[in-house]
């Protein structure tokens, strides 16, 4: 598990795969939004640019990212 720490009050989920490493591009972020492989808090999701705030787990291809402040 990894820990990204956020510099604002929310970063857009592509973003974030792109930043954790786990994505080459936002738009290969976006794409892996799109198959359906990301998970926020344990719950698919499908919104490319959701808001993921500071406490929030996301996981893709058995990684997981901790947002914290």
């Amino acid at each position: 598990m990894m820990e990204f720490r956020l510099n604002g009050e929310y970063v857009e989920l592509c973003n974030l795969l792109k930043l954790a490493g786990i994505a080459s591009s936002g738009g290969e972020g976006k794409a892996l939004v799109a198959q359906g492989v990301v998970t926020v808090d344990g719950e698919l999701e499908r919104r490319k640019t959701a808001k993921i705030r500071a406490g929030q787990v996301v996981e893709c291809h058995g990684q997981q990212v901790t947002v914290v402040s």
